[in-house]
């Protein structure tokens, strides 16, 4: 598979990298830190080059302690970290009614990457992203922020995750925006329109919850049962009876074509946007090794335009219930 190039940057990447928040956070309770960084290290060696995860993503085990996402990502690379790229957030708090507390003031920003540096085990942050818009802090000071981390060395590149285009523009005219980490799927594809711009300025968009959350790969009902608080997929629109009706449509669509293109739904959910646009890098998680290994796989599933338009086409025709992220506070 042909490596892509993340925006402006001199980073280069498999067409499908691996989002790590899963081992720890929104997922039920947290892998355990020993079989974590083994998994991590499996998919290092299986391929995977792009590792995402962010400060935010920390996680209860059951004796009460913290499984700090950012710390496994670090122990499982240490020693190839001049072979991968590493991407990590700053800015958002997760409250226990699962809103967000957002913050990206300067202070924040200069003490979060300290933070983050330190759990990573690393001297310097790939791609550091703002993980939501902070409404109180323009984006012009935001960008200034990260402008001087770079000249500092403590990061390469930043970006934005679910930014808008005004957003977006505001802050890439002070600081060029490497990459954009949005919700995108086949079920949620309100962010399509960021697309031109994306284009026009040079900028990656780097996919998170390709899957609609795993609803995509088929393996959930209804019926399905998400163990505990911790797992907040049990909350989430597409699982219900109503919003499982509603896609069926687009289940059963997938699953015959996947079967023409001798791949899973899953694959063919993530070849469909690698195939659809080159600068779109999606990031599915999983803690399984045959789901990584499939997920890294779909990166060899080709679709020709004609297939691709004819996803969207059919898309066009159908309306979901799916989950679009928690309210900001």
């Amino acid at each position: 598979m042909e490596k892509r190039k993340l925006g402006n940057s001199d980073l280069f990447v498999n067409p499908v990298g691996l989002g790590c928040m899963g081992f720890s956070h929104a997922s039920g309770d947290p892998v355990d830190n020993e079989s974590a960084i083994k998994t991590l290290r499996k998919a290092y060696e299986m391929g995977y080059d792009f590792f995402d995860t962010a400060e935010a993503y920390t996680g209860f085990f059951p004796d009460g302690s913290i499984s700090y996402n950012e710390e496994l990502v670090g122990k499982a690379l240490h020693d190839v970290r001049d072979k991968v790229v590493i991407a990590t957030k700053m800015g958002v708090h997760h409250n226990e009614d699962l809103s967000l507390t957002v913050d990206s003031r300067p202070e924040t920003i200069r003490k979060s990457v300290e933070g983050s540096l330190r759990r990573l085990g690393t001297d310097y942050i790939d791609l550091y992203y703002q993980h939501r818009i902070d409404p109180k802090v323009e984006p012009e000071t935001v960008a200034e922020t990260m402008a001087q981390l770079i000249k500092e060395g403590k990061i390469r590149y930043w970006g934005i995750s679910e930014t808008t285009e005004e957003y977006l523009r505001r802050a890439n005219a002070v600081c060029p925006v490497t990459a954009i980490e949005n919700r995108y799927s086949m079920m949620a594809r309100w962010h399509e329109s960021i697309f031109p711009a994306c284009e026009e300025l040079n900028i990656a968009f780097v996919a998170f919850s390709p899957m609609a959350n795993g609803f995509l790969t088929g393996k959930y009902t209804p019926d399905t049962k998400f163990e505990g608080k911790q797992d907040y997929r049990a909350g989430m629109p597409q699982y219900t009876e109503e919003g499982y009706e509603k896609a069926k449509a687009l289940l059963a669509f997938l699953t015959e074509l996947a079967a023409k293109k001798n791949a899973t739904m899953g694959q063919l959910s993530l070849a469909w946007m690698i195939n659809k646009k080159p600068y779109v890098v999606p990031i599915p998680g999983s803690r399984k090794m045959n789901r990584l290994e499939e997920n890294f796989k779909a990166g060899d599933v080709v679709l020709t335009p004609e297939e691709v338009q004819e996803i969207d086409d059919k898309l066009s025709t159908m309306q979901f219930d799916v989950f679009g992220g928690h309210s900001t506070k």
